[in-house]
């Protein structure tokens, strides 16, 4: 498949094609023996960069009502490896991936890490190419299907109830939660607690407390399964 191919899936037309072949190209091959070349990882930051600012502000304004605490956490759902390996397996991104020889031997095109950072500089390039609106219109267009997803953040107040209703919509099993570890000196204890369903670990989340710590959990799992549900 040609470049242009990937432009295709992309809804974008690089000016400056080398910005695209700089986004694809892993950083096995910049170490490879008389192939020393740049590679994708400073596009890479620029698009983490760039990412994390447009749903930022695409969640602000989609969710008035909702804090900082909680916009931060759907943020993070939204932008995490297995969201960002997704799209790029969607775009068929490893077709296109330049790695090195030992890279692509141990399966590199099917990565998620590859996918996702390739995802990232790919953004960063746009930006380059063309500035932040571009920048702005590419990743809110992957993630149009996504962010419609959240039609509602969940409540900071009760996500042990509404995860439970959530799960319970297609499952009579409730969830289970497990206290994994604590930390701290007695006066400044943090714990740390897991929730799964049907033997399948959703999430885990941290507090003060454990029933602070099962909210979180509580909480992250939501928020990564209304992610996940237009991926």
């Amino acid at each position: 498949m040609e470049l242009s191919d990937l432009e295709e899936k992309l809804n974008y037309h690089f000016k400056q094609p080398a910005l695209l072949v700089l986004a694809l190209t892993h950083s096995s091959l910049a170490h490879e023996p008389g192939k020393e070349s740049d590679d994708n990882q400073r596009l890479e930051y620029l698009g983490d960069a760039i990412l994390g600012a447009v749903l930022a502000a695409e969640l602000f304004a989609r969710f008035p009502e909702s804090g900082e605490g909680l916009m931060t956490k759907a943020r993070a759902q939204l932008a995490n490896k297995k969201s960002l390996s997704g799209l790029g397996k969607d775009l068929q991104l490893g077709q296109f991936l330049i790695l090195s020889k030992a890279e692509e031997s141990c399966g590199g095109r099917d990565k998620a890490s590859a996918l996702a950072d390739a995802f990232e500089a790919i953004i960063g390039a746009v930006y380059l190419d063309s500035g932040f609106v571009a920048a702005q219109k590419f990743v809110v267009e992957s993630f149009e299907k996504t962010l419609d997803g959240f039609n509602v953040l969940p409540s900071q107040t009760n996500p042990k109830g509404e995860l439970q209703e959530y799960l319970q919509s297609n499952s009579h099993i409730a969830p289970e939660y497990r206290m994994e570890s604590f930390s701290g000196p007695d006066h400044d204890r943090v714990f740390e607690c897991s929730v799964s369903h049907e033997g399948k670990l959703l999430a885990s989340g941290q507090g003060k407390s454990k029933k602070e710590a099962e909210s979180a959990a509580a909480l992250a799992a939501l928020l990564q399964l209304r992610a996940n549900e237009k991926l």
